[in-house]
């Protein structure tokens, strides 16, 4: 026997015990076919497909998609891709698993056949499937899947730095296996978050020039490479026919058109009617005076077009008027409320949506996740007992709502109360106009499209009642994101979308470290260590009813800081698409139902 040979069986008999000291990267590990944030995956390990795909799904056709904007970068994971190409992320570019819809927040495997996990998840080892290859044939390796965390720790998107860099140590044993240390993160979700991570060809990528946006066709591991590219107008993805991936349990019964196109369309009236004249085969219904009286057209009447309303199931997020707090006049929590109650609802609903719409009353409205409506448990009592004062007593006890006016446009009492919280602020009217020492309180709302205006426009005559000089400002696509970005804007529109299963994102959305990182999504620059510590309980959570007590008392502390004037929601999803393409009958238990390029779908005639 060669030295090596028994170095080897040597090794082979030492590192299980190596392990179960409890010394080792993974120590008392186990290897799954998924992970669950809590719980146990919901599919077996021999599971053939998702729920809501079809693997008996018609191959082949193409699947025509219109999106409103443009796009200036291929690049979807550096700062500078500020509008980047839809489409990208899961077709062309692979991550180490991928996330089951039809669960709070479980990940099975792609690129990563499987994944181990100690009980304390502060050690997790991905094994790469072995078969797994990128467009150009190169093998995928584990040294493609550490060179893209070293990348993007370094270069990518602040939560994406933000969560690779609680990672302690990397280590790849093989070119199949990659270990993370996560000792002392303190962050159950992070092995979950690292299973997101999206695989790079290291042969492939220009790190020196990565942070730029670039136009240049990217080469993934993915079902589809990039065909046709035309510069913020159009992108097309073309089947790989050696896909390495197809048989793979959750890439059954998905990715089933030959070719996409993706086309984009500078305002919201040229997108409908590219869908009216048949230009485009699917069509996520947003405007409800649309809705309501728009869809009376001949390709509907003759059969051309369904129209389907379908549950919008999973918690509601949030959508509003963000107040940006780094500036002076925004930081006094009196004065955003003040100016929230100058929203009229039941008008512009009435008016403006046909009633089509729900006033949110949470960032996880419709869910177990919600604190509206509920007196806080005893478990998120003491969350909150070290921050008094960072929850209002009404919002303790659930009883909180937004304002409710008499539908008038004119309602006397929330005026009255806005001006009582502005008094107490140091605000009085002085001719007509609201000012604090000597100075009137004005600001500019940010708008990206004509709907937002027409709102915004509204929220501003209101505010004008009370002696608020609101200007809205329309910009372009490119120029929003950029602004977004930098920060660089008074009052905008903010979404924060809700999963089943917030964690790791919270940070970049309302972290303290967070708020003055160029391109985080900590619009507000919330920085509160009440809400820093209810995100790191809710990350900590291990059992189900710690976690919801967690989200609960982080959406009292939320609300309590009236960073936002909480706009609306619909309880259901309103689509309407081409009848040569058709979809599963059984949909996803939380959203999205659909990803961007209708992954579940199939074309049914050419």
């Amino acid at each position: 026997m060669t030295i090596r040979a028994i170095r080897a069986a040597v090794f082979a008999t030492l590192f299980p015990l190596f392990l179960a000291s409890g010394q080792g990267a993974t120590a008392l590990a186990a290897e799954s076919h998924g992970l669950a944030m809590h719980g146990e995956p919901a599919l077996p390990a021999d599971f053939d497909h998702l729920p809501y795909a079809d693997p008996q799904a018609k191959q082949g056709g193409r699947l025509r998609i219109g999106l409103q904007g443009a796009f200036d970068s291929l690049n979807p994971f550096n700062l500078k891709a500020g509008s980047t190409a839809q489409g990208l992320e899961g077709n062309v570019i692979q991550r180490l698993m991928a996330r089951s819809q039809g669960e709070p927040f479980t990940v099975y495997g792609i690129v990563a056949r499987s994944i181990e996990v100690d009980d304390s998840r502060e050690h997790v080892t991905f094994h790469l499937d072995p078969r797994a290859r990128f467009s150009d044939g190169a093998p995928l390796t584990s040294a493609d899947v550490l060179f893209s965390f070293e990348l993007l720790k370094a270069k990518g998107r602040p939560q994406q730095r933000s969560a690779y860099g609680l990672v302690k140590h990397v280590e790849t044993p093989d070119a199949q296996t990659i270990r993370f240390d996560l000792t002392g993160a303190n962050d159950r979700e992070l092995p979950l978050i690292l299973g997101f991570l999206p695989v790079l060809p290291k042969h492939a990528t220009d790190v020196e020039h990565f942070t730029d946006a670039t136009l240049k066709p990217p080469i993934g591991s993915g079902p589809y490479v990039v065909a046709e590219v035309e510069p913020g107008a159009r992108l097309v993805l073309k089947r790989d026919p050696n896909y390495w991936g197809k048989d793979l349990p959750m890439q059954r019964g998905l990715n089933n058109f030959d070719r996409i196109d993706v086309s984009y369309f500078r305002d919201a009236n040229s997108l409908f009617e590219a869908f009216k004249a048949g230009v485009v085969d699917f069509r996520e219904e947003t405007n409800t005076t649309r809705w309501a009286s728009g869809y009376d057209f001949p390709a509907v009447r003759e059969g051309r077009i369904a129209v389907e309303t379908l549950p919008s199931p999973g918690p509601k997020g949030m959508e509003g008027f963000v107040f940006n707090t780094r500036r002076p006049s925004f930081q006094d929590a009196r004065l955003r409320e003040a100016l929230g109650l100058m929203f009229d609802f039941e008008w512009i609903n009435a008016n403006l949506y046909s009633g089509l719409y729900t006033r949110t009353k949470s960032f996880f409205d419709e869910s177990e996740l919600a604190s509206t409506g509920r007196p806080a448990s005893e478990k998120e009592r003491a969350l909150l007992a070290p921050f008094p004062g960072a929850v209002r007593a009404d919002i303790l006890e659930g009883s909180w709502r937004p304002p409710v006016h008499d539908g008038s446009g004119r309602d006397r009492e929330p005026a009255r109360r806005a001006l009582e919280l502005l008094g107490e602020a140091g605000y009085r009217l002085v001719d007509n106009a609201l000012v604090k020492d000597g100075v009137p309180l004005a600001f500019e709302i940010m708008v990206a499209n004509r709907d937002q205006e027409r709102l915004a426009l509204f929220y501003a005559s209101s505010l004008q009642r009370i002696g608020v000089a609101a200007s809205v400002r329309l910009v372009d696509e490119v120029q929003y994101q950029r602004r977004r970005q930098k920060f660089d804007f008074d009052v905008m529109f903010g979404t924060w979308t809700a999963s089943a299963s917030p964690g790791n994102e919270q940070r970049m959305r309302w972290g303290s470290a967070s708020a003055a990182q160029e391109g985080s999504y900590n619009l507000a620059g919330a920085s509160s260590p009440a809400i820093d510590a209810l995100i790191a309980a809710l990350l900590s959570a291990r059992e189900q009813e710690d976690f919801v007590a967690a989200v609960r008392a982080y959406d009292r502390a939320l609300l309590s800081g009236f960073y936002i004037v909480p706009l609306y929601h619909s309880s259901t999803q309103w689509i309407a698409h081409s009848t040569k393409i058709a979809r599963p009958s059984t949909l996803p238990r939380y959203s999205p139902l659909f990803g961007a390029t209708l992954e579940s779908w199939w074309r049914t005639e050419p």
